[in-house]
């Protein structure tokens, strides 16, 4: 017995050791598993030709404040300066803050924004689009709430770059000099 717990404990401390792992894994499942989500939902945001990148389509004010636009008669002049900013960062942010994340640059921040943005994004979906009753519930036995368990699963994802960085494999590390 005190045989394989010296072989386990040996080999739990390699894993400590290994601390590219984690975060190289996790960039990895962030990419294979969320960055097209994102991509895919910041491109039915874009408005037409190249100034969409600055004027984004009717659909993304519909999709960022649905209750906003419809009391506004869905006319985007109606709108405020202070929707029309949130909804060309927030278009900006599909984009950038995943492409960030993928490459490893500056990605505390961009993980940390990324979380800000799927809480924002979660209460526009139970408040704005009345989606409560995807929102599920933890400690039950379905694993398909939406926004309570898949969502919680993204942001655990994010936490862990926020708490460990990018890993070896990353512009963080080739950028930062090293003792």
């Amino acid at each position: 017995m005190k045989s394989l717990l010296s072989r386990y404990t040996a080999l739990t401390h390699q894993l400590e050791r290994a601390d590219w792992v984690l975060p190289t894994l996790t960039r990895f499942l962030f990419a294979a598993i969320l960055l097209i989500y994102f991509l895919n939902s910041g491109m039915t945001k874009l408005g037409d030709g190249i100034s969409g990148v600055f004027i984004p389509s009717v659909g993304a004010y519909a999709q960022i404040f649905p209750k906003a636009f419809e009391a506004a008669g869905y006319d985007t002049n109606a709108l405020t300066f202070f929707h029309q900013l949130v909804v060309v960062a927030g278009t900006w942010a599909e984009f950038i803050l995943p492409a960030l994340i993928v490459l490893g640059l500056l990605t505390r921040l961009a993980a940390f924004g990324m979380i800000g943005f799927i809480v924002v994004q979660s209460l526009t979906d139970i408040y704005g689009h009345g989606q409560a009753t995807a929102l599920g519930a933890w400690f039950d036995r379905f694993a398909d709430g939406v926004i309570m368990d898949q969502r919680s699963l993204w942001v655990f994802l994010l936490l862990v770059l926020v708490i460990k960085g990018a890993g070896p494999l990353s512009f963080d590390r080739a950028l930062t000099p090293r003792d």
